[in-house]
């Protein structure tokens, strides 16, 4: 009616009514009546706003990577950010008179780009695809003190770098790289167990040398404490051998000195059987033989004086003419005859 018409905002929208070129009413989430003709609305949003990007760098070694990520901000100072870009909002279509609000996004990329490629220019390629957390910190700082970003009125709330990737000739290279490294790691691990394996085996070759000398060693004690046992059993036995050669030595001597005692002991007694002996023959030097065999033949037994007379018949067998002894007359003379006093025994030969 006459032009007026109503218009609401949400919450999230930050509202400048302009008439005539002045601002008349301005806050959140703003309604109110307007008349088209002579009201302009700037409607700029309150809430944060997620961009994310994707953009191409070279590294120091002239490598190229692919950034991806994704930047959140917000506006804060509204006027500034409408003093630069045109946030003027068609009520009657209801969307923005330029495309100015999305190319606030694409300033803040560029402002991010130039600050990572910076960063980025001097790393090597193999540092920078593992420098995400040192990319997003270094251009959080940056970024928060930037002129750039503050002349824009905005405020970066986060920051995060998802993926900084080669291309994929590259991406194979490292790949290979780090598979030859990963098998180069396996044959160094396979190689120190071979020897550790090795050294285990011969620290056991060592611990059982060690335990046959060890036991070698025993060995030997024990055959040298049996020597010495032996020898000193020898020495004993020596000891005795040479206690029983000085006692049979001695025993010897006593032998021996009683056998010269019994010596000189018979000596003197066959001196003393001599001299009687001699004493006799001198007494008897004078005597006649037949005398003397007679003497001799006294108190003498029958068989030993038979055995006399065969003797002289012996001796004077050539004046025998013939000689008769029956086997009764040599029984009869070879038994023995009780004898009585006065009485003898006579024998008979015949010629």
């Amino acid at each position: 009616m006459f032009g007026l018409k109503f218009v609401k905002f949400q919450p999230s929208d930050y509202v400048l009514k302009i008439k005539n070129g002045k601002v008349v009413e301005e806050g959140i989430g703003l309604s109110f009546y307007y008349y088209e003709p002579t009201t302009s609305v700037v409607v700029v949003p309150v809430s944060s706003i997620d961009v994310p990007f994707m953009f191409e760098e070279i590294t120091h070694d002239y490598q190229t990577v692919t950034v991806q990520g994704q930047l959140t901000y917000r506006i804060v100072d509204y006027k500034k950010t409408t003093e630069i870009l045109n946030y003027t909002y068609n009520l009657r279509k209801r969307a923005y008179l330029s495309d100015d609000p999305s190319k606030l996004a694409q300033r803040v990329i560029n402002i991010v780009k130039v600050m990572i490629k910076k960063q980025l220019e001097k790393m090597p390629l193999q540092d920078a695809i593992q420098s995400s957390e040192q990319l997003v910190e270094v251009t959080t700082r940056e970024v928060k003190g930037s002129e750039d970003i503050a002349k824009l009125g905005i405020e970066i709330m986060s920051l995060s770098v998802l993926a900084i990737l080669p291309n994929k000739e590259t991406m194979r290279a490292l790949e290979a790289k780090a598979r030859e490294e990963i098998l180069r790691e396996a044959d160094k691990a396979l190689y120190e167990r071979r020897n550790a394996s090795i050294e285990q085996e011969r620290r056991v070759k060592e611990n059982e040398l060690s335990t046959e000398i060890a036991v070698e060693t025993k060995k030997k004690q024990i055959r040298e404490t049996q020597l010495d046992a032996e020898r000193l059993v020898k020495q004993k036995q020596n000891e005795m051998k040479e206690e029983q050669l000085l006692f049979d030595t001695h025993l010897e001597e006593k032998k021996k000195s009683l056998i010269e005692l019994a010596i000189a002991n018979k000596n003197a007694e066959a001196d003393a059987k001599a001299y009687e002996l001699g004493a006799l023959m001198g007494s008897m030097s004078g005597i006649e033989p037949h005398i003397l065999q007679a003497m001799a033949n006294m108190g003498m037994e029958p068989n030993k004086l038979i055995a006399i007379a065969f003797q002289d018949i012996a001796d004077k067998a050539e004046k025998i003419g013939q000689l008769n002894i029956t086997p009764d007359l040599l029984q009869g003379l070879m038994t023995p005859q009780p004898t009585t006093a006065g009485t003898s025994m006579r024998g008979g030969a015949g010629r």
